[in-house]
């Protein structure tokens, strides 16, 4: 079966895990942050010390890995019952990051629509990434020459994903707006296709 799924797609610091966690607290959604998963990770362990040594350069993570921790972790909540597949629309955002991870999870979801969250103002990201940062202790958006190496790297890598699920499945939707109006804008994407 593959699992019913939206995508919150956009550059780093666009708002993805702030959508995400709203959106997988509204009743029948289950929100998976990509992100969430590797910061879970335990850097005593092989992958763990991987994941640093990408993550610390601002490089992706190689996709067949980052799928495999994805449905490891998925597989979990299926088998705790956080995630009902079979009555929750999955909500993910940070993952596909690449058109190849797009092709590797193909069998496994069935993207009802894509929401991008488009921030032409790359200075606008980079100020949300670094109060990000020092509110979060997330390390890896501290460094400005990292952040600006992340973004280059979502131009290349990640928006490629774009293409790859065509104008039919992909909404475009200002991050520059309020969380809220964000936020009001993808519910009313989802509700026009019920």
């Amino acid at each position: 079966m593959k699992y019913r799924t939206y995508l919150i797609f956009g550059a780093p610091g666009s708002g993805k895990g702030t959508q995400g966690k709203i959106l997988g607290a509204v009743p029948r959604f289950f929100h998976c942050a990509c992100g969430d998963v590797f910061r879970q990770l335990d850097t005593r362990t092989a992958v763990g010390q991987a994941f640093l040594e990408y993550s610390s350069r601002g490089e992706l993570v190689p996709d067949e890995v980052t799928v495999k921790l994805w449905m490891a972790r998925l597989g979990d909540m299926v088998g705790s019952h956080t995630f009902k597949p079979d009555l929750d629309a999955l909500v993910l955002d940070g993952i596909p990051r690449s058109v190849n991870q797009a092709k590797i999870m193909q069998d496994m979801i069935e993207v009802k629509k894509v929401f991008h969250l488009a921030c032409a103002d790359r200075n606008a990201l980079v100020s949300r990434l670094k109060k990000r940062a020092l509110k979060e202790n997330r390390f890896d958006d501290a460094n400005e020459e990292t952040i600006h190496k992340r973004l280059a790297t979502y131009d290349a890598e990640s928006k490629p994903v774009l293409e790859f699920y065509g104008p039919r499945l992909v909404k475009d939707i200002d991050a520059t707006q309020m969380p809220v109006k964000v936020l009001q804008d993808i519910l009313t994407a989802i509700n026009a296709e019920s």
